[in-house]
C-alpha cells in the first residue's frame, strides 16, 4: 500500500485504537492518519485516538510551521479533517495517555522517500484541496501542496477552475515541474488528444456542450474538456449556456468541429468526474493535434 496517499485516502489503520497499535507504529515508523478534533489557542492540534489522547504539537503540525514559511492557517484548516501522522512518543499523564504525534514528520517522510523520486512527465493521484481563480491546490501526499494553474486543467478554457472540480475530487495529475520543493502539476495531457476525443462524436449528431466563449464570428461550445467546437452565432445566448448542437462537420485538418445550436438554456451544475485516458506511469511527450494537423499542439515533459 502506497504509505504517501493524499489525506482522507487511507484506509482505517487498527494501530489507532490501542495503545499497542501505536507503539508498534512508533516503534517502525509507521505513518499513520485520524481526524483532526480541534485546535486550541497555542494552535496544537488535538486528533481523535480511541482510548488516547492525541496531540499535534504546532511546530509538529505541517512542514515550515518551525520556519515560519507557513502560516497557522495550515493547521485550523485541518479541524474536522483527516491528517496522517507519525507517533513520536506516548506518554502518561494524570488524566491517562497522551500520545505525542507530528504530521511535519510524516510530511519529510513523504517528501524525502516519495516526492523525490518523481520527475516531470510521472502521473501520480492527487487531491483537490482549494480552488483560486489561478488554479487548483492539490494533495500529492501527506497534505504537501502543488499548484495546478487554470492553463494546465484543461484544453478547453475556463474560466474558473471550479468548472472542472470539487474541492474533495480524487484526479490524477502528471507533474509538470519540480522546482527545490515546489511541485507544479498539469492535467490535459491525462484528457486524450484531439483524435481519441472527437472519435465520440461523429458528423450529423446532435450532442450536448457548454458554451465557453462568444466571439464577434461564432460561439466556441466545449463538447469535451479537451475539445471545443465554433458554433454559428444566436441570440440571447451566454457565457455558461448548455447548449444542444448539431455536429455540421469534423475537419481534422484543421483540427475543427462546425457546429449549429439548436436550442440553449442555463442549468446549475457541479462539474463531473474527469474521464481519463492516462491514469499512470510516464509522459515523455504529448501530442494533442492530429498527425495531418498544420499547428502542433503538444507538451515536451523531457
Amino acid at each position: 500500500m502506497n504509505s504517501f496517499l493524499p489525506e482522507g485516502k487511507r484506509s482505517y489503520n487498527a494501530a489507532v485504537g490501542s495503545y499497542e497499535g501505536l507503539k508498534r507504529a512508533m516503534e517502525r515508523g509507521d505513518i499513520l492518519e485520524a481526524k483532526a478534533l480541534s485546535c486550541d489557542q497555542e494552535h496544537n492540534l488535538r486528533v481523535d485516538l480511541p482510548g488516547v489522547r492525541g496531540v499535534i504539537p504546532r511546530e509538529e503540525g505541517a512542514l515550515g510551521i518551525r520556519e515560519g514559511t507557513v502560516r497557522d492557517i495550515a493547521l485550523l484548516s485541518r479541524v474536522g479533517r483527516a491528517v496522517c501522522f507519525t507517533v513520536k512518543d506516548i506518554i502518561s499523564e494524570d488524566n491517562g495517555l497522551t500520545a505525542i504525534l507530528s504530521r511535519a514528520d510524516a510530511q519529510q517522510k513523504c517528501a524525502e522517500q516519495y516526492l523525490s523520486t518523481l520527475c516531470p512527465g510521472d502521473v501520480i493521484p492527487a487531491c483537490v484541496t482549494h480552488l483560486e481563480p489561478f488554479g487548483a491546490f492539490c494533495d500529492i501526499g501527506c497534505g504537501l501542496v502543488a499548484l495546478m494553474p487554470i492553463d494546465a486543467i484543461s484544453v478547453s478554457r475556463i474560466e474558473h477552475p471550479d468548472e472542472r472540480f470539487t474541492v474533495g475530487m480524487d484526479i490524477f495529475a502528471v507533474i509538470k515541474s519540480i522546482v527545490g520543493s515546489r511541485v507544479t502539476l498539469s492535467h490535459k495531457e491525462l484528457l486524450g488528444t484531439w483524435e481519441e476525443n472527437i472519435s465520440r462524436f461523429a458528423i450529423g449528431d446532435t450532442v450536448t456542450g457548454v458554451i465557453r466563449s462568444i466571439e464577434n464570428y461564432g460561439a466556441f461550445v466545449e463538447l469535451a474538456p479537451n475539445l471545443a467546437g465554433l458554433a454559428e452565432l444566436r441570440d440571447n445566448i451566454h457565457v455558461g449556456d448548455t447548449a444542444a448542437v448539431y455536429i455540421k462537420s469534423i475537419l481534422p485538418q484543421k483540427m475543427k468541429v462546425k457546429l449549429i445550436i439548436i436550442d440553449h438554456f442555463h442549468e446549475d451544475r457541479l462539474p463531473d468526474a474527469p474521464e481519463y485516458y492516462i491514469t499512470e506511469g510516464h509522459i515523455e511527450k504529448f501530442v494533442y493535434s492530429p498527425p495531418d494537423c498544420g499547428r502542433i499542439i503538444e507538451t515536451d515533459f523531457g
